[in-house]
């Protein structure tokens, strides 16, 4: 039981929240950004309009207004196909019709294109989420698209769920859960049958599940030797091997976009900090963040090789910052200084936007926030109750 609590006091969003007040949650700028692009949005239909908007209005590079330098507009052309056209200054610069899943779906990924071609960044509207609600009485597994529609609840345990990872194609879902044994266990769910499997269960804790880009390897934590240690798998949960051997706690184990590295959270310094080591085993070398004693819940971004979001104590809470591999640029907190903790930064699709938790006293809530601009949009519905532990699949 001690080693248990040692690996949740790792993970901030399971210990006990900070003790100040419930705020009403909502879209928060911290500063202007001048670099911001002026667009006017629209849809054929309210629905479409409405759905724009929001998506646009989530975006830290544009700014909506009545008219700009580039007028976007929606128009539905088939039940799932959503036509953008993009016009600047009268001149056509995109007309392109996208597909999805649904309409919905479809309207996202024509606002990609058109981030893309006003911008040049790669659209993270289309992205979509695995997460965990209270909504049915427990910490179950849910997934959405990024704006809460098509919300589907995924597990029916009954039983304490935590940090669902999606399998690199989709299709998946890795979970650790308290289901069966009353012990953390991993399993992993098919998401087009819901068929459930144990993907391991050995004595002690199992936990921190997190594919490799390829889906070809699981690093992950496990205790049954005593201390919990980062051990890596194969797709199918076989051919475990450890990799660290520490007398210390790790936890939360994420590969590089490359699959050839990882990086985690350790103790070994006394305090929480990340460390990075080869996916294949050897020494790990601890990151200079520089910027606190508690340094946790990385999330290595897969648009960008160079940027690791992690949750830091900072004054009495916690915040989101970004640590630089390349050194171009000292770590910073990217998150609000509002009165409530930011933890649990999981990175979309484009390399500078992620969805991370935003919790007081009372409540837990999902938001999208601009690392460059500080811009906060609250994203999760109060009618889902208390969301946390986000993991974005970008297509």
């Amino acid at each position: 039981m001690q080693t248990l609590l040692r690996l949740l006091a790792l993970t901030v969003a399971l210990i006990a929240p900070s003790v100040f007040a419930a705020q009403d949650l909502g879209d928060v700028v911290i500063s202007a950004d001048l670099r911001t692009i002026a667009v006017h949005v629209s849809g054929g239909t309210p629905e479409l309009d409405n759905l724009a908007n929001l998506a646009f209005s989530a975006h830290g590079r544009y700014r909506r207004v009545a008219s700009g330098a580039y007028d976007i507009k929606f128009t539905q052309v088939a039940p799932s196909q959503v036509q953008v056209t993009v016009t600047k200054a009268g001149a056509t610069v995109l007309t392109q019709v996208a597909s999805g899943t649904s309409l919905r779906n479809a309207l996202f990924r024509a606002a990609d294109l058109a981030v893309k071609a006003t911008s040049g960044l790669k659209g993270f509207f289309a992205d979509r989420l695995t997460f965990i609600s209270n909504y049915s009485g427990h910490p179950e597994v849910f997934t959405s698209d990024l704006f809460f529609g098509e919300v589907k609840q995924i597990t029916r345990d009954n039983a304490q769920a935590m940090t669902p990872r999606w399998a690199p194609e989709g299709g998946r879902i890795l979970y650790t859960s308290f289901y069966k044994s009353g012990f953390p266990d991993i399993f992993l769910i098919d998401l087009n049958t819901l068929q459930r499997t144990t993907f391991v269960s050995f004595k002690g804790t199992n936990s921190g599940a997190h594919f490799n880009p390829a889906g070809t390897q699981v690093a992950m934590v496990l205790s049954g030797e005593g201390n919990p240690e980062i051990y890596v798998s194969n797709a199918q949960g076989r051919q475990v091997a450890r990799r660290t051997r520490t007398p210390s706690v790790e936890a939360s184990p994420c590969f590089s976009p490359d699959g050839s590295r990882m990086v985690f959270t350790s103790d070994a310094a006394g305090g929480p900090q990340l460390y990075v080591m080869s996916a294949a085993g050897g020494s790990a070398q601890r990151l200079p963040t520089a910027i606190s004693g508690y340094c946790a819940e990385p999330d290595w971004s897969r648009c960008d090789p160079n940027k690791i979001a992690f949750t830091v104590r900072s004054g009495r809470g916690y915040q989101v910052a970004v640590y630089d591999l390349s050194g171009k640029t000292p770590t910073k907190v990217v998150s609000t200084k509002s009165p409530v903790d930011a933890v649990e930064p999981s990175w979309l699709g484009d390399g500078r936007h992620l969805v991370y938790t935003e919790r007081s006293a009372n409540s837990r809530g999902l938001c999208i926030l601009d690392t460059e601009t500080g811009k906060s949009t609250h994203i999760s519905p109060a009618s889902m109750r208390q969301c946390s532990q986000a993991s974005v699949w970008a297509p």
